[in-house]
């Protein structure tokens, strides 16, 4: 402000230095109390912001041991503890009392987190032989692109993956269930051999976790009606192949545990052997007036046009079956 006089007022000496020392002081005070602030690890007491402790407490003798609030078994680190509640069998027991819905986040959880540092570990790794490559071309020396190559295929087989960490004791765990669902319904091992058996374990593996099977209700009526439709479908095919190239009649007869007699009859054709029938026999003379009634209804079935011969056992009374069939059926033999 100006004076009466018009001259312009003299500042006190002091003033402005006083306010500029006051302000350098509170800001002092405040980094040195930054500086003396304890900065907490991520999983310290106090700062577990870390999803996994959401199913676990820490251990009253040792804060960095995990108790399961499912199974109640102490686990050493959140790391370890992921995996014991996701199943695993990583450094630890899989937890046995989790619900499915845990399970699943969990390992959709550590299977995101190790397919990022498989992502990052390759970007390490071909940025460095991005590097190489440049430095050897600069040398004027070519560079080997041969995959067996011996740093190349060091490096590359040292890479952590996925399938490396989990499937071995993720495929034991597996295989025991299946086992134990064989050895409990007593259902033969041949089943292991069929080509149905590993196509299914695929179909599984292709769902991912939380397959829900197939009801009871579901498997003997809406699967049922399903598969039958199927191999009504597949079973026309061969007989449309039957019109154009002919078919072969076989029979099949044999005694069962129970002592039943059981005649089978297949079609074959250069396109496969199809089952068309089975017949128990075990109240049925087998004289050769029955087994040629027998035949004769099975051309008709399958249409006398489509049969080029039929193919019976030796006995005598089959024999004279056939003699009677092809009486009957000219074209026959």
């Amino acid at each position: 402000m100006a004076s009466s006089d018009g001259s312009c007022p003299t500042p006190s000496p002091g003033a402005g230095a006083g306010s500029s020392k006051s302000n350098t002081s509170n800001i002092g005070a405040e980094v040195e109390a930054f500086m003396r602030r304890k900065i907490l690890p991520r999983n310290a007491p106090g700062n577990r912001s870390d999803i996994g402790w959401k199913h676990g407490t820490p251990s009253e003798t040792n804060p960095r041991k995990i108790v399961c609030n499912y199974c109640k078994s102490g686990i050493s680190g959140v790391y370890r503890f992921k995996h014991h509640l996701a199943g695993t069998q990583k450094d630890c027991a899989p937890c046995v009392a989790v619900s499915d819905e845990v399970r699943k986040e969990m390992l959709l959880l550590v299977y995101s987190l190790q397919e990022k540092l498989v992502k990052k570990s390759r970007f390490s790794l071909e940025e460095e032989e991005s590097i190489a490559s440049e430095v050897e071309k600069r040398k004027g020396i070519e560079v080997d692109n041969n995959p067996k190559n011996i740093f190349k295929k060091g490096r590359i087989a040292n890479q952590t993956t996925i399938n490396a960490i989990f499937n071995k004791n993720v495929r034991e765990e597996a295989c025991l269930d299946i086992c134990t669902f064989l050895y409990n319904n007593a259902i033969p091992f041949n089943v292991l051999k069929g080509e149905e058996f590993p196509k299914m374990c695929e179909s599984i593996a292709r769902h991912g976790p939380g397959f829900k099977p197939p009801s009871y209700h579901e498997a003997r009526v809406k699967y049922l009606k399903i598969k039958y439709d199927k191999t009504m479908e597949l079973i026309e095919e061969y007989k449309a192949e039957w019109k154009k190239v002919g078919c072969t009649i076989m029979t099949d007869g044999w005694t069962d545990r129970r002592r039943r007699s059981i005649i089978n009859f297949c079609v074959n054709s250069p396109m496969g052997t199809v089952f068309l029938k089975s017949i128990d026999a075990s109240h049925i003379t087998k004289t050769a007036e029955k087994i040629f009634k027998m035949l004769d209804e099975v051309v008709e079935e399958v249409g006398e046009e489509n049969v080029v011969q039929v193919v019976t056992d030796n006995a005598a009374n089959y024999k004279a079956a056939g003699e009677m069939l092809m009486e009957k059926r000219k074209k026959l033999y």
